[in-house]
């Protein structure tokens, strides 16, 4: 992970800096998040609820528009898009950060 996460109009992001925008929209490809443990593409919330289970997280059902998970003893909340379609890099990220060599996001 390179790159500097930037918050501007209320919206956090990772800025992996280089070329201009148009540039990297031609270049990018589709980030996937990745269970390192057992090499498994995350394709549904349904496995990823499964895996942060294991790993301690529970549902949290505060805002009925996200889907979210907190785990015990802790200030982290991961908060997601209740559709998974919209399960973007910015939050492949946020799990990655709160789950480190756990979870890996690549390029397919």
């Amino acid at each position: 992970m390179s790159g500097v996460w930037v918050f501007k109009d209320g919206v956090m992001r990772l800025n992996d800096g280089g070329g201009s925008s148009s540039d990297q929209q031609s270049s990018v490809k589709k980030k996937v998040l990745v269970h390192l443990p057992t090499g498994e593409v995350i394709s549904s919330y349904k496995s990823l609820e499964k895996i942060l289970i294991e790993l301690g997280w529970e549902r949290y059902y505060g805002d009925i528009e996200l889907f979210q998970f907190h785990k015990r003893c802790s200030i982290d909340l991961i908060s997601l898009p209740k559709d998974f379609s919209k399960f973007t890099s910015v939050y492949m990220y946020d799990i990655v950060v709160k789950n480190p060599n756990v979870f890996h996001v690549r390029n397919c």
